[in-house]
């Protein structure tokens, strides 16, 4: 791939979000925060959403898409281009049976995608009975409170990876910040995993950069010191946190 001189000397070239408690506060995404996205753009670089969400539910709380080149959704299942509308699904759809046996025992709320499925914590014992009841290869992830439900070896990093394979980037190039449980393994993967100011306690231990700010103001701490300096004046004071 062919890119103008300026973006080959970039360290970090694409930013990867979740987006609850990460980029946006009780579900939306702020006017200032889409402005700093924006910025992010305009400097050349990409802008990815990865999210447990499924998309129904991100299209009726959030207008504003269209501001990421990308978005994997179903925490790693499906990728979605704003731009075109088209979706490529990366994981095989959950039995339908499985789904309705959790809706006859009571799990509600239940939200249902396509490879995902999740509820709340108190439901937790009965997911794992069905699954192991029904001889599922399925594995269940936790985002605080939520329980997800999705086909075994199904994360953000795989679905990060898709997704920088279709922009034809590389980890390396790239900058991943989160909140919660199932963030660690796109932070991971990440040339820098950066947890913002609200983020878990074991997200921050992992994390190789922490923003002072919560949720989208830290995010926009972070897009302002990639485009100041490519974050060359920040990492070298950070402590490298990740357990291995």
């Amino acid at each position: 791939m062919v890119r103008d001189n300026h973006l080959v000397t970039m360290r970090f070239r694409v930013l990867a979000c979740d987006y609850d408690g990460t980029i946006a506060s009780q579900g939306i995404l702020a006017p200032e925060t889409v402005e700093s996205l924006h910025q992010l753009r305009e400097s050349g670089r990409r802008a990815v959403l990865v999210t447990g969400r499924i998309l129904d539910e991100l299209l009726d709380i959030c207008d504003d898409l269209d501001v990421f080149n990308l978005a994997v959704l179903e925490n790693g299942a499906l990728i979605y281009n704003p731009a075109t509308g088209k979706q490529r699904l990366l994981a095989p759809t959950l039995p339908r049976r499985f789904i309705s046996a959790l809706q006859a025992q009571g799990v509600t709320p239940l939200s249902v995608g396509r490879a995902i499925c999740s509820t709340w914590e108190p439901y937790e014992a009965v997911v794992v009975r069905t699954i192991h009841e029904m001889q599922l290869d399925l594995q269940i992830l936790f985002n605080k409170h939520s329980v997800m439900v999705l086909p075994a070896s199904v994360n953000k990093a795989t679905g990060l990876t898709a997704a920088l394979e279709e922009l034809r980037e590389t980890a390396e190039a790239t900058v991943a910040v989160g909140d919660a449980e199932n963030d660690l393994v796109m932070l991971g993967m990440a040339g820098c995993g950066v947890a913002v100011g609200n983020a878990l306690t074991s997200v921050k231990e992992r994390a190789d950069l922490l923003m002072p700010g919560r949720a989208g103001d830290g995010v926009r701490e972070l897009i302002d010191q990639i485009l100041a300096d490519d974050l060359s004046s920040a990492l070298p004071g950070a402590s490298h946190r990740r357990a291995g």
